[in-house]
């Protein structure tokens, strides 16, 4: 998928631009991780052109291979929907997959991606720990990562569920209203 990506004349020319700005063709050889700085960029280039389910699996297949987690990403109905709501869907999963690795202990994550063109849902789910008894409790405060993935949820007026998996692990859902591409100038 992310050949087709590479012949994108606007991803090509940022490519190019970094390859100059960072010192030459040597980089050019060099895997993403040697210079994470330039992540950030192709992941806006992805989300711009091509969406939010291109940049799921870009963030999935990175993911996966960084942390050798296995990640089952299935997506449908899927369109273009607004920048910002692409961008906070984008930031929750990337949010979600960090407490995923720092907490999780999991082995495996299920990412899924739908809309029934009202709204979309995404639903992320680990084989790990869960959430436990000590997070249960009411003097517990709420993390900074699931405080961030509350808010962004709720500035595209959605929200998010919270919920164990059977025998173990824990499942995010979050529900954002599916709204159009804002038009651009004619």
């Amino acid at each position: 998928m992310f050949s087709r990506i590479l012949r994108r004349p606007a991803l090509a020319i940022v490519i190019s631009l970094l390859i100059l700005f960072l010192g030459g063709l040597s980089i050019a050889t060099m895997p993403i991780s040697q210079f994470p700085d330039v992540a950030p960029v192709v992941v806006m280039v992805i989300l711009d052109d091509f969406g939010l389910e291109a940049g799921l699996q870009w963030l999935a297949e990175s993911f996966s291979q960084r942390t050798r987690l296995g990640v089952d990403l299935q997506a449908s109905g899927i369109g273009r929907y607004s920048d910002g709501t692409e961008t906070h869907l984008f930031r929750i999963a990337q949010e979600a997959f960090t407490n995923i690795l720092r907490h999780a202990a999991a082995r495996a994550v299920k990412v899924r991606l739908h809309s029934d063109g009202q709204r979309i849902v995404l639903h992320i789910e680990d084989d790990g720990r869960g959430l436990g008894p000590a997070a249960e409790g009411p003097t517990r405060p709420p993390s900074l990562g699931m405080t961030g993935i509350r808010a962004r949820a709720r500035q595209c007026g959605g929200d998010i569920e919270i919920s164990p998996v059977s025998p173990h692990g824990l499942r995010l859902v979050v529900t954002v209203p599916a709204r159009a591409p804002e038009a651009g100038p004619a």
